[in-house]
């Protein structure tokens, strides 16, 4: 949101998955955005590897058990519009079963 010369970050709903359930194909992680975000975190509790898609069907990322990844698209922008990870963009993750779970916290 913009007021005047503010942009306003907000943090959207947690979005988990339990690596319990994971089957090895790839799994959605909550729901699909509902705004644009600015700032992504990626946080694999898990006790295992996780490949991450932003499709469903495309490996974009690798995170290591116990790791995560920050995408701050917005970090040294000073005017609105920016760059956004854009509505609709459903996140999943794929990997053998495991304990724990895996995290996405989204800012907008």
């Amino acid at each position: 949101m913009v007021y005047g010369y503010n942009i306003i970050a907000s943090p959207d709903s947690l979005r988990s998955i339990s690596s319990t359930t994971f089957t090895g194909a790839y799994q959605a992680v909550g729901a699909a955005l509902s705004r644009p975000i600015r700032i992504v975190k990626f946080l694999n509790d898990s006790s295992v590897g996780v490949t991450l898609s932003w499709d469903g069907t495309t490996d974009h990322d690798y995170l290591p058990a116990g790791s995560f990844v920050l995408y701050d698209l917005t970090s040294n922008e000073t005017q609105f519009p920016g760059f956004f990870i854009p509505v609709g963009t459903q996140f999943y993750v794929k990997g053998a079963a495991g304990l724990r779970s895996f995290y996405i916290t989204c800012i907008g």
